[in-house]
């Protein structure tokens, strides 16, 4: 090789070796930086630990708080509705004797047809129905039937000659209602001894 051949050669070398020294350095520099790295993760340090713990706290506040609201409103909204049905049970409860009277002058008035006694009964019918709108049901218990403690209430027992009335009730003096499945008036009923 003549020395020009050998400094073209020298400097392909010492120019490999410059390129290949910053790509060392780089990866060296890279690598303490990836342990850094690993290693934070690997051991959280007390603060993470501590917030964490602090993070994990609140939700559970939050969780329980919010509960307890969902709870409130539902205990509220059942007592409004609970006040509001107690307070129609208290004006259909005023209204009973009034549908008692309509029930007698419907008895009493019978087959006549006049204008007075239709326009009465259609009255009286209509009455009826707005009060079975709000949940009004009539207790259907006729002679014969059996005696019923949570529904009816036994004003008075007479003797019977028949066995099969004993125990059972003989007269319906006063009809029992309920109000959305709740008795609001026992039926007052003469049972046979």
């Amino acid at each position: 090789m003549n020395s020009g051949e050998e400094k073209e050669h020298q400097e392909e070398i010492v120019s490999d070796n410059h390129q290949e020294m910053p790509k060392n350095e780089k990866e060296e520099e890279v690598r303490p930086q990836e342990a850094a790295t690993e290693e934070a993760t690997e051991q959280p340090t007390d603060q993470q630990a501590a917030a964490n713990e602090e993070l994990m706290e609140m939700k559970d506040k939050y969780l329980r708080l919010y509960s307890e609201f969902e709870n409130f409103r539902r205990r509220t909204s059942k007592e409004k509705l609970e006040m509001i049905n107690s307070a129609n049970e208290q004006v259909i409860k005023s209204l009973l004797p009034v549908l008692d009277d309509f029930e007698r002058a419907v008895k009493a008035v019978g087959d006549t047809k006049t204008e007075v006694t239709d326009g009465f009964i259609l009255i009286a019918n209509k009455f009826r129905k707005i009060l079975d709108q709000f949940g009004l049901k009539s207790m259907d218990i006729s002679s014969g039937s059996d005696f019923d403690a949570d529904y009816q209430e036994a004003i008075s027992q007479v003797p019977t000659q028949d066995e099969k009335l004993k125990g059972k009730v003989v007269d319906v003096v006063e009809k029992g209602y309920l109000l959305n499945d709740k008795v609001i008036r026992y039926a007052k009923v003469v049972v046979g001894n």
